[in-house]
Parts: C-alpha cells; structure tokens; sequence
C-alpha cells in the first residue's frame, strides 16, 4: 500500500503579527469592513475569533495547513517568488518550495468562506 503525501498549504494574511495589529484588524473589521486590506483574514475569521464554518473544514480536510502574517512569512521564506508577493495569498508546499495555489486577486475575488473551501476542493487538493 502506498503511502499517501497530505498537502501542506502556507496561508499568508495581509496583517501584521503581534496583539497589538490584532486588536486593531478587529476594530478596522467592525468599524469599517469594507476598507480591511485583508480579504483572506475576513473571509477565515470573524472580529476577534475563527468562523465556525471554516474551522470545521480546516481541521477536517485532512490537509496540513499553517497560516502567517505577512511580516513572518518575509522572516521564514524571504520574496521567494519572481516579483513581489501581493498579499494575501496561499500556497503550497512542495518539496520544502512554495507554489502559488490562490493568489491575492483570486482570494480577493471571493465572498465568503464557503467560495474559499470550494476553491481549494476544486484545486484537488
């Protein structure tokens, strides 16, 4: 029997880490939801806490899936890409290299997180 290779997807968010930049995407989601520069962090969480919907999927795909801001993810990968990296985005990992997998046009282009969980059933992964 072979053995089967969980993909592994690297989320990326248009946001700063730290508590502080977290508190402040809260705000900015309640206030004025329209102008948050973070479509992918709308569409995966709600103010303050992960959407019930998208969690049940994530951790039920059975993929391996790792989420960072954008100023970690520069930290570990660098601009591994040709141009810069438009944020969000979300690749994949394969053989320790990053493949686009949806990039911040299409992840903008989404409503909700069902388009989200539709997509990356779509891409086979």
């Amino acid at each position: 029997m072979a053995a089967t290779t969980s993909k592994h997807l690297v989320f990326v968010y248009n946001a700063k880490s730290g508590l502080g930049n977290s508190l402040m995407d809260g705000a900015h989601k309640i206030l004025d939801p329209k102008t948050y520069a973070c479509s992918l962090c709308a569409i995966t969480h709600g103010a303050f806490t992960e959407k019930k919907r998208w969690k049940k999927f994530r951790e039920e795909s059975g993929l391996t899936m790792q989420f960072l801001y954008k100023d970690q993810f520069l930290k570990k990968y660098g601009n591994t890409q040709e141009g810069e990296v438009k944020f969000p985005v979300i690749f994949e990992l394969v053989h320790g290299k990053l493949q686009m997998f949806l990039n911040a046009a299409a992840i903008n282009a989404l409503k909700d997180q069902e388009g989200l969980i539709q997509a990356i059933q779509e891409l086979g992964v």
